[in-house]
Formats: C-alpha cells, sequence, structure tokens
C-alpha cells in the first residue's frame, strides 16, 4: 500500500505495529518517505529498550507523533510524559500489567523532539489540508475549534 500511493501520507499506528522490532520500523521509515509512525499504546514495549529508542526517536524525530489508546486520564498522560521527558528509571508503563510484568525507562528526549512529536509533526501533516477543498469536507479549514471546552471534547463539549 505504501509503495502504490507514494504520495499518500500514511501513518503507521503503534509505532509501526511492530514496535519490538525497531529494526524492521526504521527499514519501513527508510523505504517509504511517505510514512509517518505514532506511539500510541506502545510505551510499554519502546520503554523496556530506551537507548536504541532513544535514538530512533532522534534520527526520525520529523516522522513520529504522539498518540495514546489510552483514552484520556490524566494519570495516563503524566506516565507518558515521564517516559518521554525524564531519565527515570525501572517504572510502571501505562498499561501495566496488562501487557506484561516488566518495567520501562525513561527516554529523556530534547524539547525540539518533544515539540515534534507532541504536535509539531501532526501539525505540519494536518496543515496540507489547510484550505483546501477537500480539507474543508473534513473539517480541516485552518481555524481553530469552537466547539472545544474545558476538559470536554471538540465533537460534543461533554465533560465526563
Amino acid at each position: 500500500m505504501f509503495a502504490k500511493h507514494p504520495h499518500t501520507t500514511f501513518v503507521a499506528l503503534h509505532f509501526g505495529n511492530w514496535p519490538e522490532n525497531l529494526d524492521f520500523v526504521e527499514q519501513t521509515l527508510q523505504k517509504f518517505p511517505n510514512v509517518m509512525i505514532e506511539t500510541g499504546a506502545r510505551e510499554g514495549e519502546l520503554g523496556r529498550q530506551p537507548r536504541r529508542t532513544r535514538q530512533f526517536f532522534m534520527k526520525y524525530s520529523n516522522r513520529i507523533m504522539f498518540g495514546t489508546d489510552e483514552g484520556a486520564a490524566e494519570a495516563i498522560y503524566r506516565n507518558y510524559f515521564r517516559w518521554l521527558e525524564t531519565e527515570d528509571e525501572y517504572f510502571p508503563y501505562a498499561q501495566y500489567p496488562l501487557q506484561g510484568r516488566w518495567m520501562i525507562y525513561g527516554l529523556h528526549l530534547p524539547d525540539d523532539v518533544l515539540e515534534k512529536v507532541y504536535h509539531g509533526n501532526a501539525e505540519k501533516l494536518l496543515a496540507q489540508f489547510k484550505g483546501s477543498a477537500r480539507g474543508a469536507r473534513h473539517g480541516f479549514s485552518g481555524r481553530p475549534s469552537t466547539g472545544l471546552v474545558k476538559g470536554g471534547t471538540a465533537d460534543t463539549g461533554r465533560t465526563d
């Protein structure tokens, strides 16, 4: 699919769906410049290999986006931030112990990488739709959303 549509940007979820094999994910990114990845629910796998994962984030910082399948609980985000931002050692990942009884290690990523991962890369990806007829059909008008309520969602304004 990636090769068949080289002018389409793909986001391979869950760190390319094989975070245990960063060599494979790296080969995918090298072979297909139209592929990006996101971190969704893969902190447990990536946090067990902190040196290799940090090198990966540093090398591909323009192609990694923050994501999570864990919902919006504050504790989950605090755990992800601890993993990405600190040098802390041997702490439980957000889904512990659902995937296994191991601990993870912080990556201590620099601020410029964190900015790209947290929002810069997503902004760049979505900016291609700004002002286009196609983008407008999908809600990418370039204007800020007016439906967002503190603690709620852009769709409903619910706070639960």
